[in-house]
């Protein structure tokens, strides 16, 4: 020692500095001269739901079942792998010099390698190098193994092990193979199942289940025979592990949520674990749903379904179902419905309803014309091609007729309405809102499942908080759903926006209609359920009966249906209320309890509403009733379907002060509705009362006593040629209040006929602009400009 001390001080300054360079080289070069990451393979995708269960993985890219890094080793393979392994390995650096030289002697007999004596530290950089295995290789083992312990703990050099070794045909890893060979993950498996798992790393490609059998078996068993030896495990423990089986085969890996992992794949997350917010029981019973269902629908020819459940208040997906198990050959069923963009049909009607509920336009009572109409070129019809003549909005919404809705539409604004349902959250609406012009209201636009699904949620959501909102906003919550957990702790990373779209008051009063939508046909006993829930829906079904849509929602979940034919094949009776609906109220039936959304009262206001038309009550309306509603309600206009009329003293017939004493009169107060809403109307309802008719001598100039129906204004006929050249005949239709008016008609100042009771009238004209005249036996005259143009 001294003599060393003595040769240090004789060294220079220089070769002092080169002496210390030189040991902090090899501390670096020992320390930091691994890889920053030892393995580059590529993994599996992994999805589990919110508590860590397997919903779906995809094998990587290089073919291999290789799950990503776990970092936490069971203890129970902990144990095993150990004292199978490596017994010492809490003990060395990395290397073991007793193994290394009972293998060196072993190789050198053999004049080849058949003996590694490697440690777990060495078998690990043995993994990530990849090399084939030679003395050389053998030595660089040695050296990166004593890095590696110096970088990393024995935990995470064990973790790196379990990752990725080798168990057997395409099979790496722990968690992969726990869940191949047993169906569970590697933390739940029993002794015996993890001590066949520590024995197969040893030799991958020469024993594993499926591959003898025996050799495996009696591996398995020794190991167990060491633990129990080593007091790691008791003598019943071991005896009853050694009686159970050896797996047979490799399993599949659950696929209870294949979509949703395609679609992580798409959006950036593969080769990772993704821990969901899926609920496993809600993502089982979706499945469980649609399969039936499916079973059902395939006799019309019909394959595909799609549900999406999520939590209101957080937005968190609880089910996620793309689509069926549908195994049909060309069936579609790869295709990830939930975002697909698919025809609206009549699912954006709500929307609009509540826009005109926001905006002080409209009442819920409010009846709302239900006529024959043609708007430049473009005639809407009811699915079932009648009409009501008038009937209250919120009728018409439940029923989701088609020509009240085109009539508001056109009434309220087509681009005040689109831009609307843009800022809703509605991305799939892209091209102008000339382009889906009224029909936008009917289908004439895409959207999706999971944004319809967003937005219904974040109008329930606005409801559930809207006493926590301040009140310069009009308090719309809208936060599209989210499927990835999230730590808590950290700030959402969602859309969140407050904006004056629609107050709580209108919300609250459009799912207080749609909770009133009549049932599926499969429901008739709804009403008798112990468990009877109030859920506002809608369905929808778009042109050609190719999208059937189902929306419901309570205070706690919303769930959203589509069903159809992936490639747009249409199908009879492909509805929403006959299809898509019974699917949404089996997904309610099987979720927890719900309740209902308590009124904002501080939003709504009591308002005097005629019973008859719906609308704000006046002076002439005979019956009143005073109904809570949206506080804008209070700007609506009054009833103008409620008259004052004076009859004789019979009560028979109407007068007035030129032909009747005013003395003599009797004033009465009468519901009369525009005429062509009232031929229709008194068709539906029998207790419908038409003004009686004018004392014989009383006249009254009123235009508004009859109306056109066909042409309507400014249009255009297309009139065909039959086979020998000749035009069809037009039919011109008028609807008169009175029943008993005489009707004389005339085109172009000549007179071409007159009608009673049923003003129709068939006639032949030319091609061109005409002129059609009608004058009543009351003297009351009306005129209409159309033009005929011949295909």
């Amino acid at each position: 020692m001294n003599k060393f001390k003595t040769y240090l001080k004789k060294l220079s300054l220089k070769h002092k500095i080169s002496f210390t360079a030189l040991g902090i080289f090899i501390c670096w070069f020992l320390f930091f001269a691994l890889p920053t990451q030892l393995f580059n393979e590529p993994t599996s995708t992994v999805v589990e739901d919110s508590e860590g269960n397997l919903l779906a993985a995809s094998i990587a890219s290089d073919g291999q079942w290789r799950f990503p890094h776990q970092p936490k080793v069971p203890i129970k393979f902990k144990e095993c792998i150990l004292h199978f392994e490596d017994e010492y390995f809490n003990n060395h650096l990395g290397v073991n010099p007793v193994s290394i030289f009972r293998a060196a002697k072993q190789n050198f007999k053999a004049g080849k390698i058949v003996s590694g004596g490697s440690t777990i530290t060495m078998q690990v950089i043995r993994l990530s190098r990849n090399n084939s295995r030679t003395f050389a290789e053998k030595f660089i083992e040695l050296i990166l193994a004593t890095r590696l312990e110096l970088r990393c703990s024995k935990n995470e050099i064990l973790a790196y092990y379990a990752s990725n070794a080798p168990f057997g045909g395409n099979v790496v890893g722990l968690d992969a193979t726990a869940w191949r060979y047993y169906g569970r993950s590697a933390d739940k498996l029993s002794w015996g199942e993890t001590a066949t798992l520590a024995v197969l790393p040893n030799a991958p490609s020469l024993i594993y289940p499926g591959k003898n059998h025996e050799l495996l078996l009696a591996k398995r068993n020794r190991l167990l025979d060491k633990l129990q030896a080593k007091k790691v495990i008791d003598a019943e423990t071991c005896e009853l592990a050694k009686l159970e089986e050896l797996p047979l085969k490799p399993q599949a890996l659950p696929r209870i949520a294949t979509h949703l992992l395609t679609r992580l794949i798409k959006e950036g997350k593969q080769g990772q674990v993704v821990r969901t917010t899926i609920d496993l029981k809600v993502q089982k019973m979706l499945n469980r749903v649609a399969s039936n269902y499916h079973k059902f629908l395939s006799q019309n020819e019909v394959h595909n379904i799609a549900i999406v459940v999520t939590e209101v208040n957080s937005g968190k997906v609880l089910g996620y179902l793309g689509n069926s198990d549908c195994e049909h050959e060309e069936s579609g069923n790869d295709v990830d419905i939930v975002t697909s963009k698919r025809s609206s049909g009549s699912i954006l009607k709500p929307f609009l309803y509540a826009a005109l509920f926001n905006e002080g336009e409209l009442l819920p009572t409010t009846l709302v014309p239900d006529i024959p109409t043609r708007i430049s070129g473009y005639a809407p019809q009811n699915f079932d091609k009648s009409y009501d003549g008038a009937v209250p909005a919120s009728n018409a919404l439940t029923r989701s007729l088609n020509i009240p809705a085109v009539k508001l539409l056109q009434k309220y604004g087509l681009q005040k309405f689109y831009n609307k349902l843009q800022k809703l959250g509605f991305t799939t609406i892209k091209k102008p809102a000339n382009h889906y012009g009224l029909s936008l209201i009917l289908g004439g636009a895409e959207t999706s499942l999971w944004e319809l699904n967003g937005v219904y949620s974040s109008w329930a959501r606005t409801l559930n908080n809207f006493e926590s909102y301040d009140e310069q906003y009009n308090s719309f919550d809208y936060r599209m759903p989210y499927f990835i957990a999230r730590d808590s702790t950290k700030s959402s990373n969602q859309k969140l926006e407050k904006t004056s779209q629609y107050d709580v008051s209108s919300i609250w009063q459009t799912f207080e209609v749609l909770s009133g939508v009549n049932r599926p046909r499969e429901e008739k006993g709804w009403d008798n359920f112990s468990s009877a829930r109030k859920i506002a829906w809608k369905t929808g079904t778009s042109f050609g009966h190719r999208d059937a849509w189902a929306v419901g929602v309570t205070p706690e979940y919303t769930v959203s249906v589509w069903v159809g034919n992936a490639d747009g094949e249409g199908r009879p009776g492909l509805t929403g209320v006959m299809v898509a609906g019974p699917i949404l109220f089996e997904v309610f039936k099987k979720l927890p309890y719900t309740t209902w959304f308590k009124p904002p009262l501080n939003n709504l206001v009591q308002i005097p509403v005629c019973r008859k038309s719906g609308y704000k009550a006046s002076v002439n309306c005979e019956t009143i009733d005073t109904l809570w509603m949206p506080r804008a309600g209070l700007k609506t206009a009054i009833c103008p379907f409620h008259k004052q009329v004076f009859l004789d003293k019979s009560e028979t017939y109407r007068v007035n002060d030129n032909c009747y004493a005013v003395s003599e009169m009797v004033s009465k107060k009468w519901f009369v509705l525009p005429p062509i809403q009232a031929m229709y109307y008194k068709q539906r309802d029998p207790n419908y009362k038409s003004l009686p008719a004018l004392l014989r001598n009383c006249y009254e100039l009123n235009k508004s006593m009859m109306d056109i129906v066909y042409p309507e204004k400014l249009s255009s006929i297309f009139i065909p040629k039959q086979l020998d050249g000749k035009r069809e005949k037009i039919v011109f239709e008028v609807a008169h209040s009175n029943t008993s008016a005489t009707i004389y008609w005339h085109i172009d100042e000549n007179y071409i006929g007159e009608t009673n009771n049923e003003h129709k009238l068939e006639f032949i004209t030319s091609v061109g602009e005409h002129n059609l005249t009608l004058i009543d036996n009351f003297g009351n005259e009306l005129s209409r400009n159309f033009e005929v143009i011949e295909r």
